[in-house]
């Protein structure tokens, strides 16, 4: 009797199949599905990709201070020097924790790149102003960066008729829109507006982070509004190759932390820590 060929594998030992357990595998799959995808990603930049993912539709899955050290689990196995993507996927957060990733990214990378499949939004704007340019496509949007305290807009906040009632919280608001402010021209000076002309970094500054030019918090600003900002933008039409991959990579992101209840996910080709959503009390 001839002997029977071998079973092909739907994917090959070390490109994140586990060598002996198939069932583990099987459990797990949607991670290494999207894995798999990443190393794909990796095959045709030639940099590095980790995704910083957050389920929009929470209102938990804020930017926060345990963040940076699930980041730089992601950055531990990166050597210095290697160029590095970060897909990022966020309504925003706190800005102190913003700031600490910001820093954290700065330290530990030399050529970092930010990729908005979808949205960026508020803080999560100013990590990608923290990188060298922004990857954008058809659906993708960053936002203004005016910081809220309480729900309601430090724009709003600022006003001296607040004080007349609420002194601290006024004062807090001006506080917090200084350090935005601030936080926002030192990423640009340093980064995509460097050697620009002078007032363009505060120019820009003031438009991301006043309600001068953005009305709303949920303002949309696409790749096209972005470059006229002067923010460093390379624009993916449909149909190319990496954006294909980048939006399928969103696409089984967005499926499985609603799905999952997953409040984020932070995930590089080999390392991957998901965050689920607490469990309500019956």
């Amino acid at each position: 009797m001839a002997k029977a060929p071998p079973v092909e594998l739907p994917f090959p030992r070390g490109n994140g199949l586990p060598t002996q357990s198939p069932l583990y595998w099987v459990g797990q799959k949607d991670r290494y599905l999207r894995q798999v995808l990443i190393r794909d990603i990796e095959e045709l930049t030639g940099r590095r990709l980790i995704v910083y993912f957050a389920n929009r539709f929470r209102d938990e899955a804020g930017i926060d201070d345990a963040d940076p050290v699930y980041l730089m689990e992601l950055l531990s196995d990166i050597s210095a020097g290697d160029p590095v993507d970060l897909l990022i996927e966020t309504n925003g957060g706190k800005t102190d924790s913003t700031e600490a990733l910001v820093t954290l990214l700065q330290n530990r990378l030399v050529d970092y790149r930010a990729i908005v499949a979808n949205a960026a939004k508020s803080n999560g704007t100013l990590l990608c102003l923290a990188a060298k340019s922004i990857i954008m496509g058809a659906p993708s949007e960053l936002g203004p960066i005016d910081p809220h305290l309480n729900g309601i807009p430090c724009t709003v906040l600022s006003d001296p008729v607040v004080a007349q009632s609420n002194f601290p919280l006024h004062s807090l608001a001006l506080l917090a829109m200084k350090q935005t402010k601030k936080l926002a021209e030192s990423l640009l000076r340093n980064g995509m507006l460097q050697g620009s002309a002078p007032g363009e970094v505060e120019r820009v500054a003031q438009a991301l982070g006043s309600r001068d030019t953005y009305f709303s918090h949920g303002s949309v600003i696409d790749h096209r509004e972005a470059a006229q900002l002067n923010l460093k933008i390379q624009y993916l039409p449909p149909g190319d190759e990496l954006w294909e991959r980048i939006w399928l990579l969103y696409s089984m992101y967005d499926f499985d932390v609603r799905r999952d209840n997953y409040l984020k996910i932070f995930e590089g080709r080999a390392r991957s820590t998901a965050i689920g959503a607490p469990t309500k009390v019956v």
